[in-house]
């Protein structure tokens, strides 16, 4: 079985919302390419909401996810991108990414804020690291 280990660090701050280290032992890793807010038709689903767009694309993840035989429990590193990022955005994707982990430890995060993603209408991207047995 694999086995997840999270770390906090000293000297580290510590932060809720992610793990600053995750270690895996004895798994298959799986990557994830970046999921946007589209539905099973390439619709786009909440444009110009960052909340229902964030929904979407963790709904998405989860898909993949369950394709791969894996959970979000599984997600040791998640990347995610954002149109026009500004600090006053961050608790809005948090809350609802948050959602999907909770319970469980969160994994090891990166923010990144982009001037655009690969459609105009698209405001979040996620990519996701998952490790199963």
């Amino acid at each position: 079985m694999a086995k997840l280990e999270h770390h906090r660090p000293s000297g580290l701050h510590h932060n809720p919302a992610y793990s600053h280290v995750v270690v895996a032992s004895g798994a298959r890793t799986i990557y994830i390419s970046g999921q946007v807010s589209v539905d099973e038709e390439g619709r786009v689903v909440g444009p110009g909401d960052l909340a229902a767009q964030t929904t979407q694309v963790m709904t998405n993840l989860g898909s993949a996810l369950k394709a791969a035989g894996a959970t979000y429990s599984n997600i040791v590193k998640i990347t995610t991108f954002v149109v026009g990022y500004k600090p006053e955005l961050r608790p809005i994707i948090g809350k609802a990414r948050g959602k999907f982990f909770e319970g469980m430890e969160p994994p090891a995060s990166t923010l990144v804020g982009v001037t655009a993603l690969a459609a105009p209408e698209w405001l979040i991207e996620i990519e996701a690291v998952a490790v199963v047995d």
